[in-house]
């Protein structure tokens, strides 16, 4: 392989990135959920999911984005193309991907679809998308029947449960992008029949553009035009926003146009100005009527239709062109030709940046990224234009004003961002995009550097410091883990070519402050450096709902919020000291963090006699406490990665930063001195002048025994990694406060409680975020400690390992996951183990939200491929 070809892709990157040619201009960029998100909800009490349904999306005219299957479009969804289907006996035109609401699912909203994201390039230049559809009626209603039948302690009832792939009676879609250039967008879909016996099917490849005109006005609104050139007929469009475009089809059985406009009579029982709306496609194809929409030749939704034939077994695709170019002969030789090397291209740049070989290992990366990768989507929400509304003649309704995020008026969201899940999860959460990005800095880190600084604009992040949560309560409180991910990011790059992009550190350093500010001044109402934090993204890992109002009146010391603000304070001084040893004026923060870490470590552990702290040495644990009014407090016995989350907060300052700046090294001398002279708490683990420096909110010998519960099968080790919950909890942890009884127990896959919605679980089941983080600490602290310290691997085993191998195989727990046993079963589909082992499924791999503290069982939203593409992170260091 050629250094020449090797370097394609990332010369794209390097063109994308110096302006000289605009790559990423298009991208997968469409949602593949806009109905039922807090963006086009604009009742009086918030109930987005109810406001604006799944029946209303094909008739009604989104205001904030678009949504479609395998679609694309421009960086601000002005321009969209994506997928419709129709099998011949559907209610419906399948223009978008089905699913339950929240109040629908026995463990809140899950989408209903199979589908899969096969590959993408970073500059999008090739992208491979496989949807498999149904032959017979989809079975719409017997969904959401039986899902409502169920309760918590049931299994989600899924599209694979119905029988309707029993039969191979369904089509695998196979969505294809390949840029000619950064313009010139070729597109094949190829449809093949699974079955047995001969089947129809109707594809319409569509192209619409956002509505604007109808919200806030256009100087000119886009219309998508019929036009013949000699023997080719095609349609042009003229967007004011991004430019002049055709798109070239193969010959169809007939040409739909329609507007992108609601269906009033439909929605809203008003009459229609015309007949041409959103729904018109759907109305003619399922109907067979195309009497109405025949009559039209332009829109602002456009489709070619084909009605395709397809024998058993066979397949058919269908070839499209997008481009700002006027083309005789759009398929021409060219077309394979330029397909055939963007696939080249992807693979070699694959090879080029994993050092994997064997040929699993390799698929599981691939598919990670392309989750990723095609996770990206447009994102806009300016929060002040929608409490006020567009409409002066409909104005929202008043009580909107006192509800959700009326405080984040400084809001305004106009950007292509990460997101979690583009169906479940089709808005931000800070962080998930954290660690995102650090997944994504391996094939991209200007991008993952850009979604970092991104949170920290003053269009996102408040005055008053704060990151915005996610869509649902942007006043809500994640983890803290921006200034850990970008060290992440900023270690990544350096490594691979040897200079570190300080700028970006500085950047992320300077405003990551007023959010370390806020935190302090917010998150700790009694002053003492203990943090209270409530939600913290854990949903429901606490014995009471720690968002809302405390038991008996008091505040929870929580130790999460402790250790998040302990790794937050060492992530800040570790940004500080890389810094500083290229620009001196940051050696001052060094020394600011530095103490502000150690008033938390002492705080937590408090080892002095004047407070309790919240180790209990007895058991050998961190746990959170109940201070109440009166000054008395309780300590909440639970034993979950809130009290495990310690072990995060270590850092070894190598000796040589300590010899390039003196100043910082005297400050911390004394500081030691200092707490050496009050008998305080010490956070420096064997002092010498000429050694390293290992900063840890755990003493070694309470690590010690933190870390023998962490590799303790009976506890948190799992088979597939660290369990969230210790499965001690099988007998159920109760408290009384005030009366009432509190309690938790394990449950190692979905939640029985409703606590956050009831569709994520941290009590038991294993989540990857968390997962990396412990392993990278204990890399950490075998940098520092080497082979003087080992613990046997598992708990109570005779072998005995350091911390760096014990890491690895923790990785290496995680990663079995994804691989396939001597059965030929992957863990994490194990509900359907037979259907996955069939030719057509076999190597298809889904990245979950969370996974089943014994079995692996992939458990939450089935696409949750940006923390869990971390896996092809761990499959890179060990």
């Amino acid at each position: 392989m050629t250094k020449e070809k090797i370097a394609q892709e990332q010369k794209r990157l390097e063109d994308s990135r110096s302006k000289t040619k605009d790559w990423h201009k298009w991208g997968p960029y469409l949602s593949e959920r806009q109905w039922g998100t807090v963006r086009e909800d604009y009742s009086p009490d918030g109930d987005a999911w109810n406001y604006f349904s799944h029946e209303d999306s094909r008739s009604r005219a989104y205001r904030w984005g678009e949504d479609g299957i395998a679609g694309i479009s421009d960086r601000y969804c002005n321009i969209c193309f994506g997928i419709a289907l129709w099998n011949g006996k559907d209610s419906i035109l399948k223009e978008r991907l089905f699913g339950l609401t929240g109040p629908q699912g026995n463990h809140g909203e899950d989408v209903k679809e199979l589908y899969y994201y096969l590959e993408n390039t970073p500059t999008h230049s090739y992208m491979k998308h496989l949807y498999k559809y149904p032959q017979n009626e989809f079975p719409y209603i017997e969904l959401v029947e039986e899902n409502r039948k169920r309760g918590k302690y049931d299994f989600e009832y899924e599209l694979l449960d119905t029988g309707i792939f029993d039969n191979n009676e369904y089509f695998d879609v196979v969505t294809e992008y390949a840029k000619a250039d950064n313009e010139d967008i070729l597109i094949k879909i190829s449809i093949s029949n699974r079955s047995s016996k001969s089947a129809p099917i109707h594809v319409l490849p569509t192209l619409w553009t956002r509505n604007l005109w109808s919200f806030v006005g256009m100087p000119e609104k886009p219309i998508i035009k019929k036009q013949t050139l000699k023997d080719q007929t095609f349609v042009s469009i003229d967007h004011i926003y991004v430019g002049k475009y055709n798109l070239y089809f193969e010959e169809p059985t007939r040409l739909l146009f329609t507007e992108n406009e609601t269906n009033m009579e439909k929605v809203y029982a008003q009459p229609n100005d015309h007949p041409f709306k959103k729904d018109l496609f759907h109305n003619s194809v399922v109907n067979n009527d195309y009497s109405i929409i025949s009559k039209n030749n332009q829109g602002t939704k456009f489709a070619p239709l084909y009605e395709i034939y397809l024998k058993a077994g066979e397949t058919k695709s269908i070839k499209l062109r997008l481009t700002a170019s006027s083309l005789e002969t759009p398929f021409d030789k060219s077309f394979e030709t330029a397909f055939t090397k963007r696939i080249q291209e992807s693979q070699e740049f694959l090879d080029a940046t994993f050092k994997t070989t064997s040929k699993e290992a390799k698929e599981i990366q691939k598919q990670a990224i392309a989750g990723l990768l095609w996770s990206k989507q447009y994102y806009n929400y300016e929060v002040e234009r929608w409490l006020n509304g567009d409409h002066k003649e409909m104005p929202p309704p008043q009580n909107r004003f006192n509800g959700r995020n009326k405080e984040w008026k400084t809001l305004r969201n106009h950007d292509i961002l990460a997101m979690p899940d583009k169906w479940e999860y089709p808005w931000f959460a800070a962080w998930d995009t954290a660690f995102h990005c650090v997944s994504l800095a391996l094939v991209d880190s200007s991008f993952a550097k850009d979604q970092l600084l991104l949170f920290t604009k003053e269009w996102y992040m408040a005055p008053n410091g704060q990151i915005p949560a996610y869509e649902w309560n942007f006043s809500d409180v994640n983890p803290p883990v921006q200034a850990w991910a970008s060290l992440q990011v900023y270690q990544m790059e350096k490594k691979r070519t040897g200079k570190g992009d300080l700028i970006f550190l500085k950047r992320m350093f300077n405003k990551l402050a007023l959010n370390f500010t806020w935190w302090v001044n917010r998150e700790d109402s009694l002053e003492n450096n203990v943090f209270e934090g409530g939600f913290l993204g854990l949903d429901n890992i606490g014995v009471f709902d720690r968002s809302r109002d405390i038991p008996g009146g008091g505040v929870l010391e929580q130790v999460d919020g402790t250790s998040w603000m302990a790794l937050y304070c060492l992530n800040m001084l570790e940004m500080a000291l890389e810094i500083a040893l290229e620009d001196i004026s940051f050696e001052d923060m060094t020394m600011k963090y530095f103490g502000h870490f150690v008033f938390i470590a002492e705080a937590l552990n408090n080892i002095s006699q004047d407070y309790n702290g919240s180790w209990d040495e007895s058991e050998g644990f961190f746990y959170d406490k109940l201070i109440f009014p009166n000054g008395e407090s309780m300590p909440i016995k639970v034993r979950s990665i809130s009290g495990l989350l310690s072990l995060t907060a270590v850092l070894n300052i190598k000796k040589e930063y300590l010899d390039k700046l003196p100043r910082f090294r005297k400050s911390m001398e004394w500081f030691r001195r200092h707490r050496i002279e009050n008998a305080k708490y010490q956070v420096m683990e064997e002092y010498s002048e000429n050694k390293d420096v290992l900063l840890s909110l755990v003493p070694k010998e309470r690590l010690q025994k933190l870390i023998g519960s962490i590799l303790d099968e009976k506890e948190f080790l799992s088979q597939f990694g660290i369990r969230s919950l210790s499965k001690i909890h099988e007998n159920p942890y109760t408290i009384h406060i005030d009366g009432k009884t509190y309690g938790i127990n394990y449950e190692p896959a979905e939640s029985t409680t409703g606590l956050f919605g009831g569709n994520s679980n941290w009590r038991g089941p294993i989540w990857m975020p968390m997962n990396y983080l412990f392993i990278n600490s204990l890399r950490e602290y075998h940098s520092y400690f080497g082979n003087k310290l080992k613990f046997p691997y598992p708990t109570g085993n005779g072998n005995m390992m350091n911390l760096k191998d014990i890491s690895d195989e923790i990785g290496k727990r995680l990663i079995l996951l994804f691989e396939k046993d001597a059965d030929g079963n992957r863990p994490i589909h194990q509900l359907h183990e037979e259907k996955y082992q069939s030719p057509h499924f076999n190597d298809l791999i889904l990245f979950y939200e969370y996974f089943h503290g014994d079995s692996g069982r992939g458990v939450g939203a089935s696409h949750q491929t940006g923390w869990t593409a971390l896996v092809a992170n761990l499959m890179e260091e060990i």
